[in-house]
């Protein structure tokens, strides 16, 4: 009888975990839902083929900015990524020094830095036309390198806490057989921790991809489109001119006081939200096809 009375209790006892925790799941869903439903009621209405495929000269639509937010992102990447992969190639593989512990700390500083304060930063170095500058000016360059310093400690560690989850005995299996180290390094631990690693990337794509602070300071803003013939792409030409986005198209907006504007701000921030739901997306049916399913997740 006792031990009934036991089972009985233990059974009541999950049971109310369990209904608290999807308490918990429906308290964290519900900004969500409330979120997605505001941009569709609010969005929905100023998506059409005229403001996609359209400049955002007085209003017309948002083409050139969706452009140049994949060029921003894109060129953000190729900063990025190298540096990052490396880093964490680098706290995983001499992960004890002293070098690592202080690289360590560093990424955790650099990844609390306001955004705004990077594109202040990037803006003294490397746009203002006076004093110790690069001279660039407002540039599709200068915003990459804000949103690269920004993405950099968020991939770096997710590399790192990637090529940890691989068991130790892969590595010593790769270096009992006489290969190299890089090439254990490079072939193996990098192909296994693939899925962890896009995941990695995805987050911090997902991270910048919004951020208007340190475009304000850097990019500026335009009405064109990026140039991209073959001469400008020879000369780098669309990396030194200023160009649209869709976070500074929805901060413009926003604060612009005619209605029609304050319109497509929801237009261009429904867009965003697409546009960064694709990348996760395009991410995850990428792992499922290329490693059997095997999402990684950091």
């Amino acid at each position: 009888m006792m031990q009934t009375n036991r089972a009985v209790y233990r059974r009541f006892k999950n049971r109310i975990v369990l209904g608290m925790m999807a308490l918990a799941v429906i308290v964290c869903l519900i900004p969500l839902a409330a979120l997605m439903t505001t941009l569709l009621s609010n969005g929905l209405g100023s998506l059409s083929w005229s403001f996609l495929r359209q400049r955002t000269e007085e209003g017309a639509g948002v083409g050139n900015a969706i452009l140049g937010s994949f060029l921003i992102l894109l060129a953000a990447a190729v900063f990025a990524v190298p540096l990052g992969l490396a880093l964490g190639i680098y706290l995983t593989q001499r992960g004890t020094t002293r070098l690592a512990s202080a690289s360590r700390l560093l990424l955790d500083v650099l990844s609390g830095i306001p955004a705004i304060i990077v594109g202040v930063f990037i803006y003294t170095i490397v746009v203002r036309k006076s004093g110790f500058s690069l001279h660039v000016g407002f540039s599709t360059l200068a915003g990459a390198l804000a949103l690269s310093i920004i993405m950099l400690p968020i991939f770096a560690r997710a590399t790192e806490e990637a090529l940890k989850a691989i068991p130790k005995t892969v590595d010593e299996a790769g270096l009992g057989l006489g290969l190299p180290r890089r090439t254990v390094v490079l072939r193996i631990l990098i192909r296994a921790a693939s899925p962890s690693i896009l995941t990695g990337l995805f987050l911090a794509l997902a991270r910048v991809a919004g951020e208007a602070a340190p475009l304000l300071f850097t990019t500026d803003k335009s009405e064109y489109w990026p140039s991209h013939g073959v001469k400008d792409l020879a000369t780098l030409k669309p990396l030194t001119e200023p160009i649209s986005s869709l976070p500074m198209v929805v901060f413009n907006y926003t604060t612009s006081p005619k209605p029609e504007l304050n319109a497509q701000a929801w237009g261009a921030a429904l867009l965003l939200v697409i546009m960064v739901l694709t990348i996760r997306l395009s991410t995850k049916a990428y792992t499922a096809w290329r490693y059997g399913g095997k999402d990684g997740h950091v």
